[in-house]
């Protein structure tokens, strides 16, 4: 018998506690100020007659605001992120090479367009037609009386491709290319954080077996890279979506927010488009923060997992 077992043992161990669960009184009357305001807030949604229910749905189902949606604001956002995230990843490699002169560059160009805010940047877009007056022109870039200075012929065109302005730098083009080029210099800086945030050795192992310092950067950095990338780069797809509405600033007609507007100020019903933009906005929205999960958890499968299946599975062994 073991001095657990004895009758002294007993004696000594403690009793039954009885413990007594901690009142928080304050989280009921939280819950009942909450209620209170969602009741409020749900009858002003109801019964205040400045939110119009059937003006908002038929201004939400109007072609041009459909297409503007599809068009302006799904469409620019994609193709935006699209050029944006294959910019930024190349801007972090430079950035994170040796060779100074890309260095230079890629630290340059995330200054320069992190510093000009994107409705100034747009507008500066639609307006280069007047630093361009002669057209985007591709080939020999010097002047006729340079070229006659170098010795070489003169009367023949040394450019192979001209392209008008306006049309390359306003409207939906304008577009995709003022929100891409803004959006390079944020996601730099994003994806730096993450090739940082994988370990040295892993591009070193890959080199070792073999790889080009180009090929261990996309099959084994990057995609360990994705975990820290995808999280913010969900955020910045939403803020892109969001960003489509100063698209007025090229100005692009083909957009949510531009139709709905120009629907607000024939009909004088500005609050009733209002809320018919939100409307859409929180739905896209909605469905990205979906796609953001999916793929937080696809990338973050095998990071953060606990001891405590491995600890069980040993312990099963023992027996």
């Amino acid at each position: 018998m073991t001095a657990a077992d004895s009758p002294q043992g007993d004696a000594d161990r403690p009793g039954r506690i009885d413990a007594v669960p901690v009142r928080h009184p304050l989280r009921w009357v939280a819950v009942a100020v909450i209620a209170v305001l969602v009741l409020m807030f749900l009858n002003m949604l109801v019964f205040n007659p400045a939110f119009d229910w059937p003006f908002i749905a038929e201004a939400m189902n109007q072609k041009p605001v459909i297409e503007g949606f599809i068009k302006g604001t799904l469409l620019v956002t994609i193709l935006s992120m699209l050029l944006g995230v294959i910019g930024g990843v190349i801007l972090a490699v430079m950035r994170l090479s040796d060779n100074p002169i890309l260095k230079g560059v890629s630290w340059a160009y995330t200054w320069f367009f992190r510093a000009i805010p994107r409705y100034v940047l747009l507008t500066i877009m639609g307006a280069l037609g007047i630093v361009f007056q002669n057209g985007i022109s591709f080939g020999f870039p010097f002047d006729w009386k340079i070229i006659s200075w170098l010795g070489l012929p003169e009367g023949t065109s040394w450019r192979f491709l001209t392209l008008d302005a306006n049309q390359v730098f306003a409207g939906f083009a304008g577009a995709v290319i003022g929100m891409a080029a803004s959006e390079a210099a944020y996601m730099a800086e994003i994806a730096r954080a993450g090739i940082l945030s994988v370990d040295q050795g892993q591009g070193e192992a890959a080199k070792a077996l073999g790889m080009s310092p180009g090929r261990a950067m996309w099959r084994v950095v990057l995609p360990q890279a994705m975990r820290v990338i995808v999280p913010p780069t969900g955020n910045e797809t939403i803020a892109m979506l969001k960003d489509t509405s100063l698209l007025i600033a090229i100005p692009l007609s083909a957009e949510l927010f531009f139709q709905l507007k120009a629907i607000g100020s024939r009909t004088y019903q500005t609050f009733p488009v209002l809320i018919s933009a939100t409307l859409y906005y929180l739905l896209a929205t909605s469905i990205l923060m979906v796609g953001q999960a999916w793929l937080e958890r696809h990338f973050g499968r095998g990071f953060g997992a606990t001891e405590a299946p491995q600890r069980k599975l040993m312990l099963g062994s023992d027996h």
